[in-house]
């Protein structure tokens, strides 16, 4: 957190707008220093991504890539996904986003594939609320990993 803390108001952004492409969210958390710990920083990313309007969402997704998939992933699942996704996107006018913080890599395609076949069923208010909780989610994830490689 010290490194956080001290860290240059542009070294500090450009990390925050890796973890969330959204220059709103990366000013409300830079605002808010110094953190005493880890909990404080991420309670105040959840609270500035909930503060976040579409458009500063939109700014954050045009960023997102899709999630990976592992590295044996059979030619057929990337076919299936690769259609899933253009489906999605033809839907929702934007990107696929996920967290799978925590899931192990033979659950990750699953995992995917049941996501984005559900979410293809919201309409576009409830898939709104899921993007900006996803969003929110990766994020933390994130901020989590910059710390631990102290990018910061």
């Amino acid at each position: 957190m010290e490194h956080f803390n001290a860290a240059s108001a542009q070294e500090l952004e450009r990390t925050l707008l890796t973890c969330l492409r959204s220059h709103r969210w990366s000013r409300r958390v830079a605002e808010h220093r110094p953190y005493p710990d880890l909990a404080s920083l991420l309670a105040a990313s959840d609270e500035a991504a909930y503060d976040l309007a579409w458009g500063d969402l939109t700014e954050a997704l045009a960023a997102e890539p899709l999630p990976a998939l592992p590295s044996d992933t059979y030619a057929a699942a990337h076919t299936a996904l690769s259609a899933a996704y253009a489906a999605y996107e033809a839907r929702f006018g934007h990107v696929f986003v996920i967290c799978l913080d925590g899931l192990p890599p033979g659950e990750v395609l699953d995992h995917l594939l049941e996501a984005i076949r559900s979410r293809l069923t919201n309409d576009p208010e409830e898939e709104r609320a899921v993007v900006a909780d996803e969003l929110r989610r990766l994020a933390q994830e994130r901020l989590v990993d910059a710390l631990r490689g102290a990018e910061l």
